[in-house]
């Protein structure tokens, strides 16, 4: 007879166990343990210097259209850095010199400034400003200053330094602005031109100041260098 054979019994298979997802129960608000979320970094900005163009117009043709005795005008025709061909008139001037004379024998803080008043035909109005002139082809600038200072003003100045520089009207004039600041004055006697009348006053910076948020200051050039020049004052004060 065959042997019998042996049944083997599956075996049931075994229910895994599902794992409980653990639930955190919400801290709340105002208890030690709620955790506060963390603030962003606020990103600082990244300083990026001006570019300084390197690149100049090509001069196609130029030609002089008006010359008086202060300046010239020149028709140009030209293709600008950008590759544009354009046609511009501009004025051409040897360039002027401003001059921002301190006195600081009485004080420091607040100086007194020499200021000129005189007419103004393109203005049509009397203006409060800085005492100032062209420069004659190929002068010093330096030289030119310290030749308007005496001219209009009388006054000679131990101590020069260069301010700034600007360009009053850049889009067809093409005029430097040089200024200088002139300390330790000494007194002396005025020669202007026959056609300049001249009016001087001595100003406590304060009082110029002033008169410019006033808006009783219109002239540019007196504008630029008496704010520029009370800002780094201020600078100074506050090291």
């Amino acid at each position: 007879m065959p042997a019998k054979k042996k049944v083997v019994k599956a075996a049931k298979p075994k229910t895994a166990k599902v794992a409980k997802p653990r639930i955190k129960k919400p801290v709340p608000a105002g208890s030690s343990k709620a955790v506060k979320p963390k603030a962003a970094a606020a990103a600082k900005p990244k300083e990026k210097k001006l570019p300084v163009a390197a690149k100049t117009a090509e001069i196609l043709s130029s030609e002089v259209i008006f010359e008086g005795p202060l300046f010239r005008v020149l028709r140009d025709r030209l293709i600008e850095p950008g590759g544009h061909e354009n046609v511009r008139d501009v004025i051409r001037h040897n360039g002027s010199v401003v001059i921002l004379a301190i006195d600081k024998s009485k004080n420091k803080r607040n100086p007194w400034i020499v200021m000129e008043r005189q007419y103004r035909h393109a203005a049509q109005r009397f203006l409060w400003e800085l005492p100032a002139g062209k420069l004659e082809e190929g002068e010093d600038a330096l030289a030119g200053a310290q030749r308007e200072l005496e001219e209009e003003t009388g006054y000679r100045a131990r101590k020069w330094k260069p301010l700034v520089e600007y360009y009053a009207s850049p889009g067809f004039l093409g005029e430097s602005m040089k200024v200088f600041l002139a300390e330790d004055l000494v007194a002396g006697n005025s020669h202007p031109e026959d056609d300049e009348k001249i009016e001087l006053r001595l100003v406590k910076l304060s009082e110029v100041v002033k008169l410019i948020e006033k808006g009783a200051i219109l002239d540019g050039k007196t504008l630029t260098s008496v704010l520029l020049y009370a800002r780094k004052l201020e600078a100074k004060k506050a090291k």
